[in-house]
């Protein structure tokens, strides 16, 4: 029998051993303000990768969000825009602070906040726009900074599937006030856990620094309330290394994605993820659309996908709109949102996927399909 092959592998090898061994040699596990010497080297990797003044390491891609929401000054009463289309963590970051979620439909080609919609949502309690660079794929980030500008409203991009995506020419976080990324295990690039957040304003780096350690900005003195978020030495060191290997890692992406869309081209009911002319995808996922389906539809396609042992996978089949506790925040309808939910699957393209695995997808899904 096939082995199956996973939707996401995180690609760790000796190199990575030999960082951890070295830091658990040095007894450096962490450091009291969250500073030590591998959390300060990837940092400053990270910040040189995405062009950005300031990087600030964390545990994990919600603290990440959580905390950017906080720099900012997100309480009780505001209100903050993102789609609802995206990972549980977007929502529960600004439920987090005390404010309301407002959810925005998205746009169908992309699956990214329609940047055409944020403008009816946009209320005098608004305070951020939340936008979801979602699979790999960044969101209109120009139209959506030049609606925060016209409402005097902060922008977070959450980029924790977007390492390596490129809008305009320019990395993730660019056109935002801060962007927050995730190095999950089944990242495009990982530290285990961990999270990163990236500035060019100073402002909110220091806020950032001090919520990062329980508002402490030297040793036992808080001057603001804040929590424990410290990224530990060894996912940085971790970190350091995945990040020089990241290029060879999307190249790889980037090379299984197109193999795979000219393998699927002829297949009339999928539709396949597209590239916008002014974008680059990081290819954290490879997701198609089976037209004119419901759930169900979608699901026996997946379930037989897996029967073969290609790991298809379904992102999101429940929006957070939907889920029972966010609810609470009122019912909204948002058709595109919920129809995308019930016919998206997404195949494997990960770094570890070999040519032939490729060619076997691809027969695997016309078989299915058929």
């Amino acid at each position: 029998m096939r082995k199956m092959i996973s939707i996401n592998v995180p690609q760790i090898g000796e190199q990575e051993i030999e960082a951890v061994v070295k830091v658990l040699k040095s007894g450096v596990l962490t450091a009291h303000l969250g500073n030590g010497p591998a959390v300060k080297q990837f940092e400053a990797k990270f910040m040189k990768f995405v062009n950005a003044k300031h990087a600030i390491a964390v545990n994990n891609g919600t603290a990440a969000l959580h905390m950017a929401l906080l720099a900012i000054g997100v309480t009780s009463g505001d209100e903050v825009i993102l789609p609802s289309f995206t990972f549980t963590a977007t929502a529960e970051a600004v439920v987090l602070t005390g404010a309301k979620p407002v959810f925005v439909d998205i746009d169908p080609r992309t699956y990214n906040i329609d940047s055409e919609k944020i403008e009816d949502a946009i209320s005098a309690e608004t305070k951020v726009i939340m936008t979801v660079d979602l699979y790999g794929l960044p969101a209109d980030m120009q139209v959506i900074r030049e609606t925060a500008q016209k409402h005097d409203l902060a922008v977070v991009e959450d980029s924790a599937q977007a390492h390596g995506a490129v809008y305009r020419g320019k990395p993730p976080g660019c056109f935002a006030d801060m962007a927050c990324w995730s190095f999950y295990a089944s990242k495009n690039m990982t530290t285990g856990e961990g999270g990163m957040i990236t500035t060019d304003r100073g402002e909110y780096a220091e806020r950032l620094r001090c919520i990062r350690m329980h508002g402490e900005k030297e040793g036992y003195k808080s001057i603001m309330l804040g929590h424990n978020y410290r990224m530990p030495e060894i996912e940085a060191a971790l970190g350091c290394v995945q990040l020089g290997k990241l290029p060879e890692f999307l190249e790889k992406r980037r090379r299984n994605a197109r193999l795979l869309t000219e393998r699927l081209s002829e297949v009339r009911r999928l539709e396949l993820p597209k590239e916008p002319p002014e974008r680059k995808h990081s290819w954290y996922l490879y997701t198609v659309r089976l037209r004119d389906a419901d759930a169900k539809m979608r699901d026996a396609v997946v379930d037989g996908l897996r029967k073969r042992s290609v790991g298809a996978t379904v992102y999101y089949h429940t929006p957070i709109h939907l889920m029972h506790y966010y609810r609470l925040f009122g019912k909204q309808s948002l058709p595109i949102t919920e129809r995308a939910a019930q016919q998206v699957f997404s195949l494997p393209v990960h770094p570890g996927v070999t040519l032939e695995q490729i060619d076997y997808i691809a027969d695997s899904v016309k078989h299915v399909i058929r």
